[in-house]
């Protein structure tokens, strides 16, 4: 089991003067939630989550060596522009891997990155832009040591994308991964996410049609909503119950149990949304469309047996799973009974993924 401290690099064997590196990294969504953290970007509890496909961040990293090797340089480009706003976040994510990257003071980067979703669609952007980031800066550390392996390459760039964001640990390699120590989960760690491939056929092909109820900014930032489990009078029940959810969702998701696996999707969804409602300060995350497609969902599968489920994040978009076998009667029921719901009719239709991807 690797440690931090084996992600300290000893020595290097190459040099690089200047470089450009492409990487797409995607979103991810959690099956069993994880909420509430410890310090250091350590998660309160286990999680398991779907990688995406189309919902990614594109991130070019062009890097140049300076004289000055002490500080951070870079700018920064949202979608060809520079974007000020963003710029602490780097700096923070900087100050935190700089002990397992030294190298990056030596350089001046541009970071140039995009979105394939809008930015203002509702769909969080952190794990996604995190991640994409963590594995360019691994593509360098790869020109540095080339004899790196490629387990090493992705562990560490998910070890380093858990320390800007901690879901992005989850986008980083696999379609399935699990991020934090499971007592039946073999290898799993608090430090990295790692990829469950003990997955039956029909979640291999599972869709997510996210359906877009509020495209405004998030009403509590993950920050404040992790922070919110500290002294939460239901805490340490819900830590323990997604330990219990964690290993029935595997057994469900290894044996093609699709009844299971709705059952504690959905469970898992609107234990994220009870815990916020008991919280202090309390809120509501959801919004009345959110219920009204929630109700509709389940009317829909109550009347034609079709497994199709939802889940939530932290806000009031609804993630719509369904397997690819009843894709065409599922999104037939989207057009006509849920899109109204959503905030211009709009959704976007996406699917299981792989993980992060090199472009250049």
């Amino acid at each position: 089991m690797l440690t931090e401290t084996d992600f300290i690099p000893k020595s290097f064997t190459k040099v690089a003067k200047n470089g450009t590196v492409v990487w797409s990294a995607p979103s991810n969504i959690a099956l069993v939630k994880y909420w509430g953290k410890k310090p250091g970007q350590i998660p309160a509890n286990p999680s398991i989550s779907f990688t995406l496909s189309e919902c990614k961040t594109i991130t070019k990293l062009s890097f140049e060596k300076k004289e000055d090797d002490g500080s951070f340089t870079f700018d920064f480009l949202f979608e060809g522009q520079p974007k000020q706003s963003f710029r602490p976040k780097i700096s923070t994510f900087f100050e935190r891997v700089k002990k397992y990257v030294p190298f990056i003071t030596q350089y001046h980067f541009t970071i140039d990155t995009q979105n394939t979703f809008p930015h203002s669609s509702g769909i969080a952007s952190s794990a996604s832009g995190m991640a994409a980031l963590a594995v360019n800066l691994m593509s360098l550390e790869r020109l540095l040591n080339p004899d790196m392996t490629n387990e090493y390459f992705y562990q560490k760039a998910s070890f380093l994308a858990r320390l800007g964001s901690g879901s992005a640990c989850r986008s980083i390699k696999g379609s399935v991964v699990i991020w934090g120590q499971h007592e039946d989960t073999p290898g799993s760690s608090d430090l990295f996410g790692v990829h469950y491939t003990d997955v039956n056929e029909v979640f291999k092909t599972y869709n997510d049609t996210i359906l877009l109820v509020d495209k405004g900014e998030k009403q509590v930032s993950s920050t404040l909503g992790h922070g919110l489990m500290e002294g939460h009078p239901y805490a340490e029940s819900r830590f323990a119950q997604a330990h219990e959810n964690l290993a029935a969702i595997k057994q469900a998701l290894s044996t093609g149990d699709v009844d299971t696996f709705i059952k504690i999707t959905e469970s898992e969804a609107l234990t994220l949304h009870a815990m916020m409602m008991a919280s202090q300060p309390y809120f509501i995350l959801m919004k009345p469309n959110t219920l009204a497609i929630i109700n509709a969902i389940w009317q829909y599968r109550a009347k034609t047996g079709v497994p199709v489920c939802f889940t939530l994040d932290a806000g009031a978009n609804v993630h719509v799973l369904y397997p690819e076998n009843v894709s065409v009667k599922v999104l037939q029921f989207i057009k006509d009974e849920l899109i109204c719901y959503c905030q211009n009719n709009q959704y976007i239709c996406d699917k299981i993924g792989t993980g992060a991807n090199q472009l250049i």
